[in-house]
């Protein structure tokens, strides 16, 4: 099956269907490859955030968790969560990760662990993360960008 003109390699943010393609490892590595080179040649190291992903950070923060081998979380085609795993949201200049899945999934047992292990990963990557409690009591990262100490490249 060959992808619309136009269409290229998407992370998976969670909100989406179950990545079903048989060669999407391979896509993942390629892509975070290119994020890696990308920040060594424009962000002065693989620590910070290149100038695309501040732009874009959605998709940059996808792409670390994918590429870290946490599942994302999945909906089927009317919406519902059928898988559990990380679900990233745009927020004002930050970006939202929490924890998800199907209801009676056990998301919630385990939230508090696999968001401590995104936020460490993320963190390796040079974001910002901090842990809250929401609604219901149910816990979410807040991710941004490094603040103007750790963020040597160009803007």
């Amino acid at each position: 099956m060959t992808e619309p003109q136009g269409a290229g390699f998407e992370p998976a943010t969670g909100d989406g269907p179950e990545p079903a393609s048989a060669g999407r490892a391979a896509e993942v590595a390629t892509a975070y490859e290119g994020l890696v080179q990308i920040r060594r040649l424009l962000a002065g190291g693989p620590g910070v955030p290149a100038p695309w992903e501040l732009r874009l950070m959605p998709r940059a923060v996808a792409l670390v968790l994918e590429a870290a081998g946490f599942p994302p979380s999945a909906v089927d085609g009317s919406g519902r969560r059928v898988r559990t795993g990380y679900r990233v949201a745009p927020g004002a200049d930050r970006v939202e990760v929490t924890w998800t899945g199907p209801p009676g999934g056990g998301a919630a047992r385990v939230e508090e662990e696999r968001l401590k292990a995104c936020a460490a990963e993320l963190e390796r990557h040079g974001w910002e993360c901090l842990l809250y409690r929401g609604p219901r009591g149910r816990r979410f990262l807040e991710v941004e960008p490094p603040g103007p100490d750790r963020a040597t490249g160009p803007r």
